[in-house]
């Protein structure tokens, strides 16, 4: 599949596009290319793009007061990603955006975005329903965590996710859940 027909086939799923929108679209897109552990974002500098992933693997963590790693969540190939809290407030970044693996895709800019919902107002709709899909994936995650053991969520995410455990280190899964990788090791062994 072409990379664009890929963030098209996103875009469908929620929209639907006449030829003319999906070239003005198009259009608006910058393509990206990052090297594993390079960074698209770093956190505290400003947050004006939201990354489409084409292929490859990142994510997006902070790094805590006491210098800990908290991995907020992953991106693999036809998913969105930024600091949305950044991205919308104009602030600078919570987290940072890092390649897990050798990655491309598209990103649009905060000013090509607002141009689209000028020009093509559906595309409103379309990232209210993305925005909408993503709050309710974290409000699931905090119920996960503070309603389930260690297992049960590192469960639920393999169910969830399972591309994600044969690419991510071990450690950046542990941050996900919130245990530490030692305790990741011994669970894994006991299954």
């Amino acid at each position: 599949m072409q990379p664009t027909q890929l963030i098209l086939a996103n875009i469908n799923k929620r929209i639907r596009l006449e030829i003319e929108e999906e070239q003005y679209f198009l259009s608006l897109l910058e393509t990206f290319q990052i090297s594993k552990k390079a960074y698209l974002l770093k956190q505290a500098n400003w947050c004006n793009k939201i990354f489409f992933v084409n292929q490859g693997l990142l994510r997006s963590y902070s790094i805590g007061q006491a210098g800990k790693e908290a991995t907020v969540m992953f991106a693999f190939q036809d998913w969105w990603i930024t600091d949305m809290y950044a991205f919308v407030k104009r602030t600078p970044a919570l987290t940072n955006i890092q390649a897990i693996e050798q990655s491309e895709g598209f990103y649009l800019s905060k000013k090509s975005l607002e141009q689209l919902y000028i020009e093509i107002p559906k595309f409103e709709k379309f990232f209210r329903i993305l925005m909408q899909n993503a709050y309710i994936r974290e409000q699931y995650r905090v119920w996960e965590n503070i309603s389930l053991t260690a297992e049960e969520r590192y469960i639920s995410f393999l169910k969830k996710y399972p591309q994600i455990e044969q690419k991510a280190p071990q450690k950046y899964i542990a941050s996900y859940l919130g245990i530490t990788p030692e305790f990741l090791s011994a669970m894994k062994k006991r299954r």
